[in-house]
């Protein structure tokens, strides 16, 4: 299948990206960048463009099968009005230009992957949410599902949209990861706030798998879920990574005044959670290599 990808220079999107040329997918990869546009390697080209205008790459778009859209601005950081209207813009700039190359091309059916994230929920407490949980009403739930509505506008033109809720990545090198790590070493972990609250997570291998088991399964479209069925609560997650880095933990907890003082509106996000089941990827016959956090960090950490 020929696969067009934004957002495939990143760290989730690369590693989607070697998965994909692994899986025989010939992978076209829009970038800002003159200096990647020029080079590819083997199942791999680049295309110059800005996803968040239109311009001539969406006319690349009808020459592909699928189209997989990771573009958006990071949402760590401090919330300031600016930095809101960044991260919705960048994701529903980025998805009308898509819609808009599908629009034109009726004709032939185009599955669309398109990323989203489990801050669809808001934050449930304790509530077990699968795909049919409605949504919250917070900034990131707000931001997730007019992105959602964005990218279910190609099913008016006949093409298939798959709607993945990303929960946190869990990956080598970069990611919260390896900002968890960096603390870790500092002899700073601590759990958040009362560390109650759920933590929904996925191995980044996981994930890229998920991605080429949903391009194969196209009888799976709407919301799904892409997160381990063994969320955590921050507390257990805390204790499992101290206890995988052999590091002590030190400090009982951060405060959440603390958190809300550096961090502003988004500190919420961390204090908060989401129990996510990936409840359609399960029914439809996926299995994960590393569903429990213990063996992922294992895994990530090289124990």
């Amino acid at each position: 299948m020929n696969v067009f990808v934004t957002g495939g220079t990143g760290f989730v999107g690369s590693a989607v990206v070697r998965a994909l040329v692994e899986n025989g997918h010939l992978v076209t990869i829009l970038t800002r960048s003159a200096d990647k546009a020029k080079s590819s390697s083997e199942g791999v080209r680049f295309i110059e463009g800005d996803p968040t205008r239109p311009g001539s790459w969406q006319d690349e778009i009808k020459k592909h099968q699928a189209i997989i859209n990771l573009a958006g601005a990071s949402i760590f950081r401090k919330w300031s009005k600016a930095a809101k209207k960044i991260i919705l813009e960048s994701r529903l700039s980025t998805t009308k230009n898509i819609v808009h190359a599908l629009a034109k091309n009726r004709h032939n059916q185009i599955h669309l992957l398109n990323a989203s994230a489990v801050g669809y929920y808001g934050f449930c407490r304790d509530n077990i949410l699968d795909e049919e949980s409605p949504r919250g009403d917070d900034f990131l739930a707000r931001v997730s599902s007019l992105w959602e509505q964005t990218a279910s506008e190609a099913e008016r033109y006949g093409h298939r949209v798959v709607l993945c809720r990303l929960g946190i990545v869990l990956g080598k090198g970069e990611g919260a990861l390896a900002q968890l790590h960096k603390i870790f070493d500092h002899y700073l972990g601590a759990q958040l706030g009362s560390g109650k609250q759920w933590f929904s997570w996925v191995h980044l291998e996981d994930l890229t798998r998920i991605f080429c088991f949903l391009l194969e399964n196209t009888e799976l479209s709407g919301p799904v879920n892409c997160t381990s069925p063994h969320p955590v609560r921050n507390k257990e997650l805390t204790k499992t990574l101290a206890q995988s880095l052999g590091k002590p933990l030190l400090f009982p907890r951060v405060p959440g005044f603390m958190l809300k003082l550096v961090l502003g509106e988004f500190a919420e996000t961390l204090l908060n959670g989401q129990r996510v089941k990936p409840q359609k990827l399960l029914e439809g016959g996926f299995e994960f290599k590393s569903p429990f956090l213990q063996g992922a960090l294992n895994n990530l950490l090289n124990k």
